[in-house]
Order: C-alpha cells, then structure tokens, then sequence
C-alpha cells in the first residue's frame, strides 16, 4: 500500500493499495527538516513538503506493464487488475496512466475505496489537491477507518496549513492503531510547529519504530532535540539519517547546524557544501554555507 518515488527528496512517502487485502510496502516517510537555519533555535522545525511519492522506474517496466496488461486482459472487468496496473505506473511516476486505470477502475467498483485514495495520491502528484481530498473524502465516506486516506487527507491539509484538520485526521488514524509511520511522522511536524517538541519526539520516535530504515523521522526528532538544546542526541540522529540515506541535502545541512553550533565552522561548511551539491537551491544549505564560509574563501 505503501508507494515509494521521489520527485523531492524532502517529500512525504504515499502509498498506493494494492489490492483490497495486500498492501505493497510503507517504505518511506514524510520528509523532515528543513531547520531554521539560525543559531537561535527556540523555535526550531521541520517544514516537510507534499505527500509525494518515491519513484520506482522498475515498476513501469515494459516486461512489468507487460504482465499487468495480461491480466487485464483476462479479466477486463476485474476494478482490481487496473488498481494493480495503476499502482505500478503510479509508482514509475507515470501518473496519466495511472490515474487512467483507478478511473477504470472505480467505473467498474464505485465503492472501491482503494482505489479512491490511489487516484488522491495520484492527483496529489500531478498538483491536483483539491481533486485529491475529494478522492479521500469519498474513500472515508466508503471506509470511515481507511487509515491510509487519513493520513494523505491529513498531510494535504498540514501542507495548506489546515494544521488543526490535519492533526485530528492523524490523530484518528493513531486511534485505528494504524502501522503507517507516517501518522505518527506527521502529527510529530505538527507538535513541532507547535514548539510541542517533547510530544513531537514521541511521536517521531514511535515512526521510528515502525519505519526504522526510514530517515525522515531521524532529521525530525533530532530537529525537536536541537529545540530543546540536547545537541549530542540530534548529532547522532541527523548521523544515522545519513547513514540511511547519503542523497538527503536536509540531513547534511542538519549535521552542518550542530557543527555550527559547537563552533566548528570548518566541518560545517563542508557539511554544507556537501548539501548543496546534492541540492543547489537548498536554501538553509545556502545560508549555513554562507554564514560559515570565511572571507575569502
């Protein structure tokens, strides 16, 4: 149920259904961290962007699609073989396609509630929100505990700003004991906006938990022990989040702020810079580079 594409690495990690009982693996988690770049931290947070997917070319294939289009074939009136098939080209990032199939989809299913929300996810790729909240408002008037619409409705939401709306749809999904870090991911973003960071750390601690290969949730809690001046453990998670992930600017440029500021300005411009060749227009990389940078150099 869980897709994984990235268009931005600072994005929110969807998921798409798979089939009505199968999910396809939570991979990724909302994206974490894009620190105020200042030394004056009391207000420090994370401002992750939408809930974009993780591309997987291989899954847009022409042996893949090959085989998916055979089903299909076989059973044209099957709404779950072009779930399927929509769920591969969505996760190759081939996002036409894909909301072609979950049309076809719930034409012949209307109360397929999966593939409601995958054509939300899709919508919310292509810069459609509107058209995605309407997809998941109808998946929630199907399926009142769809944990998965919850939690794309919700990141819409915290992502126009709609932070109580968002909140109490993570916080509902939570109570559905849902196994979707990104719940617990999301409603930690929130706390930090919040300057709520010891609920924030619970909450990224318990991503953490279910998603433990997951980087995100690392740059968000160590963000939230930067807040609270615990420096020693953010170094450490914004450490293992790039051990994970070596591609993330945000973590590097996260790293960088706690060598910043313990005052080693030499180590933190080369964090920095490392930041900023992964992510040219990464704005906090750019700032801390340039307040690191000696004259001259």
């Amino acid at each position: 149920m869980a897709a994984t594409t990235t268009v931005n690495p600072h994005a929110a990690c969807p998921s798409f259904e798979l089939t009505r009982r199968k999910r396809i693996s939570r991979s990724g988690l909302p994206g974490a961290a894009l620190l105020l770049a200042s030394l004056a931290l009391a207000g420090c947070q994370t401002n992750s962007s939408t809930d974009l997917i993780r591309l997987d070319r291989a899954q847009g294939s022409e042996q893949n699609i090959a085989s998916l289009s055979s089903v299909i074939q076989s059973n044209p009136q099957d709404p779950e073989a072009y779930n399927v098939r929509g769920t591969a080209y969505g996760r190759a990032g081939d996002f036409k396609r894909a909301l072609e199939d979950f049309n076809r989809a719930i034409q012949l299913n209307p109360r397929f509630y999966q593939a409601y929300a995958n054509r939300g996810l899709a919508n919310r790729n292509v810069g459609k929100p509107a058209e995605a909240v309407a997809d998941y408002n109808t998946a929630l008037q199907i399926n009142p505990n769809y944990d998965v619409a919850l939690i794309g409705r919700g990141n819409i939401y915290r992502q126009a700003g709609r932070t109580n709306e968002a909140f109490a749809d993570f916080n509902r999904a939570i109570q559905l004991d849902t196994t979707d870090g990104r719940a617990f991911h999301n409603r930690g973003l929130i706390y930090q906006l919040r300057n709520q960071h010891a609920q924030a750390i619970e909450d990224f601690s318990r991503a953490i938990s279910l998603s433990p290969s997951s980087p995100e949730p690392y740059n968000g809690r160590g963000v939230s022990y930067l807040a609270l001046n615990d420096d020693d453990n953010a170094f450490a998670d914004f450490n293992h989040a790039i051990e994970l992930n070596d591609k993330l600017a945000e973590s590097w440029a996260n790293q960088a702020l706690v060598y910043e500021r313990k005052g080693d300005k030499a180590r933190a411009l080369k964090s920095y810079s490392h930041a900023i060749r992964l992510e040219p227009d990464y704005k906090p990389a750019q700032d801390g580079a340039a307040r690191t940078r000696t004259p001259g150099a």
